[in-house]
């Protein structure tokens, strides 16, 4: 069996690069061939071998725009080499992926993973509508993250003897104890609460930090990531006298990444609108037997990733105060926070692993090629 995966650019930096690598590392690892065609976003493209099983195939890009790398040598690509594939698995949205699958001629079986429906480019939408269409016909079956959203998306009401859902995997963490105690260092006795994420308007971080007005002065918010809002939430942080109370971290490395998760008490997602479709943050806090505070997104799958009561608290999007609440309950109700700590690394162990994500997708696989 070799599949092949199309989807956005190299790095990897987004949720939906991290899905794509993970499947490839798993199924890799089980001895099943794996490349990955994708556009080089700032890096010289080329073949990046992984290991014996697994490449990534990296055209270069003439321009990102919305979002999208313009990259016309991914459908020479995926015309050259499509007759060495059994099965390719497209991710969505990347209009540049379907506009290769539509134009390279490909016959054999496709897999269309769902991540999210287009939301912000209405005006590339438009445009992409025909050919969205035709990749949910082309598909020969269609993956989302969650049953929530599949079931919900407003493009896939027809076919809906297509859909099945594979969850996320992600790696177990390697925790690095070190790193651990030099960040609780800098807080000393304060409860860390941790998030992280690209400061950009639907992660709701305004309200992330609107809740440290209510939370114990012995709390602390420290939000990682960076983005165009940054400044904006620095107002925010100043307008209410939160300098103590809150801390905007930038960009995390991923050597330094698993100290704050490790280092945290809990961990708390406070976004509201349905482009955060899953939440792989969720996973990785869970990952650690962290607590998790999210948010009940209308058609979403973030609020089903984190089991109310089981792995954290769902509440309300788009206020301070109940994040507070939740925050605080979970804090500072010990024989609660045992419950939800060891809830949310079970539900990780038993859903959300590597190793169960590459088991869904080789029966997906078989099954296609069985049709």
């Amino acid at each position: 069996m070799k599949i092949l995966q199309i989807g956005k650019f190299y790095p990897i930096r987004g949720g939906i690069e991290k899905v794509m690598y993970n499947i490839m590392l798993g199924l890799s690892r089980k001895g099943i061939c794996c490349d990955m065609l994708c556009a080089a976003e700032d890096q010289h493209p080329g073949i990046i071998r992984i290991n014996d099983n697994a490449r990534i195939l990296c055209v270069p890009t003439w321009k990102k725009v919305s979002g999208t790398m313009i990259a016309p040598c991914m459908i020479s690509e995926l015309y050259r080499i499509k007759s060495q594939y059994d099965v390719v698995h497209i991710h969505h949205p990347d209009p540049m992926a379907a506009l290769s699958l539509f134009l390279s001629g490909y016959r054999g079986k496709v897999v269309l993973h769902w991540h999210s429906d287009i939301f912000k480019q209405r005006l590339l939408l438009k445009f992409y509508r025909p050919l969205q269409n035709w990749l949910i016909k082309r598909a020969d079956i269609i993956v989302g993250t969650t049953p929530v959203y599949v079931q919900q998306s407003p493009f896939l009401q027809r076919v809906k003897t297509k859909l099945t859902c594979i969850p996320i995997g992600i790696d177990q963490p390697v925790f690095n104890p070190q790193k651990v105690a030099q960040i609780k260092a800098c807080y000393p006795e304060r409860k860390i609460i941790f998030s992280l994420g690209r400061l950009v308007g639907y992660k709701g971080y305004r309200y992330m930090i609107e809740s440290a007005r209510y939370l114990n002065n012995d709390c602390v918010i420290l939000i990682g990531g960076a983005g165009p809002l940054k400044e904006d939430l620095e107002k925010i942080i100043r307008l209410y006298g939160l300098e103590d109370r809150v801390k905007l971290l930038g960009y995390i490395s991923d050597d330094d990444l698993p100290g704050y998760y490790g280092a945290c008490d809990i961990f708390c997602l406070s976004s509201i609108q349905k482009n955060e479709a899953f939440g792989i943050v969720q996973i990785e806090a869970m990952s650690y037997g962290k607590p998790v505070v999210a948010t009940r997104i209308k058609e979403s799958g973030v609020s089903w990733v984190n089991a109310h009561g089981k792995s954290g608290f769902n509440v309300a999007p788009g206020e301070g105060r109940p994040l507070a609440d939740a925050i605080s309950t979970i804090l500072f109700t010990p024989k609660l926070y045992a419950i939800l700590s060891e809830g949310a690394y079970q539900r990780f162990q038993t859903m959300f692993s590597i190793e169960i994500m590459t088991e869904h997708c080789l029966e997906l696989y078989n099954k296609v090629l069985s049709q």
